[in-house]
C-alpha cells in the first residue's frame, strides 16, 4: 500500500519507520542534530513550501533512509497509515 504525504508525494507504507510532529520533536537537541545531519547528507526531502507540521522517516528495501517534511499533521498521516493496515 501507499501513503500520500502531501504535495503529490507517496511512499510505500512498509517503508515508513516513524511519523513525528515537528512542534514537539524539534524541541530536542538530538532531533535537531539528526535532521541537520540528514540534510547535510541530502536525505531530507521538503514536500511543502509552508512551515512543515511533521516529518516522516522512511527506509527503502536497499536500506536508504529518506526524511520527508510534510505540511500535513502527524495525526493525519498516522490515520492514513492505520487505515491501510486494517
Amino acid at each position: 500500500m501507499y501513503i500520500h504525504l502531501g504535495a503529490q508525494t507517496v511512499v510505500k507504507s512498509r517503508e515508513v519507520i516513524g511519523i513525528f510532529d515537528t512542534d514537539n520533536t524539534t524541541l530536542s537537541r538530538h532531533t535537531r542534530e539528526y535532521l541537520a545531519a540528514a540534510e547535510k547528507q541530502g536525505r531530507v526531502v521538503s514536500i511543502t513550501y509552508e512551515l512543515p507540521k511533521s516529518f516522516v522517516v522512511c527506509v527503502d528495501a536497499q536500506g536508504k533512509e529518506t526524511i520527508y517534511l510534510s505540511q500535513l499533521s502527524a495525526a493525519t498521516l498516522r490515520k492514513r497509515i492505520l487505515q491501510h493496515k486494517l
